[in-house]
């Protein structure tokens, strides 16, 4: 059995507090996003249990959430970290390709980031992202550090809502050149 400690568990604390911040914002009537399921085949299934004991995936995966916000289309990743610095060996391509497309058609992506030393959580919208990505495939950093950050992008502390990423939303679309 999988223990916290495990590979395959990481990210799930962090994907049940963006499950529950989406279920409030549904409620509200202010998004309706959904999590996209990764596509698996099972190999072996305990027949007691009916768990799923060994698969593998069908396909890459692109992103975590997609859906609207009022009436913007928005797609986006949960990622944690456990120190300052950020490999962008979280990150495959085919998800930077998808999510290029997705803006292309005018939707906004971005990746909710998790410090989970810090207690924080962050904001990066895509175009940031591109950057430490084209920086990393012309020879550069494959990382950046949370001092690269813009500081207007942690998202705030905020009762009843534990991933408050709409808030930084609004200020992604703000500063979008349109």
């Amino acid at each position: 059995m999988a223990t916290w400690s495990s590979r395959g568990l990481r990210g799930s604390t962090l994907e049940d507090l963006i499950n529950r911040t989406n279920e409030k914002y549904l409620e509200n009537g202010l998004a309706l996003i959904q999590k996209i399921p990764t596509p698996i085949t099972p190999i072996n299934i305990d027949k007691q249990s009916r768990h799923i004991t060994l698969a593998y995936f069908d396909k890459k995966s692109t992103v975590d959430y997609i859906g609207v916000v009022q009436g913007i289309p928005v797609c986006f990743d949960a990622k944690e970290c456990t120190v300052d610095t950020f490999s962008l060996q979280n990150i495959h391509e085919h998800q930077v390709n998808f999510m290029e497309e997705f803006e292309k058609q005018k939707g906004i992506a971005f990746f909710l980031i998790y410090y989970t030393h810090r207690d924080l959580f962050y904001y990066l919208p895509f175009e940031m992202l591109k950057f430490f990505w084209d920086r990393a495939m012309s020879g550069g950093r494959k990382s950046f550090r949370i001092e690269e950050l813009n500081p207007d992008y942690y998202l705030p502390k905020k009762n009843g809502i534990l991933v408050p990423y709409l808030d930084i939303l609004s200020k992604d679309l703000e500063d979008r050149d349109f």
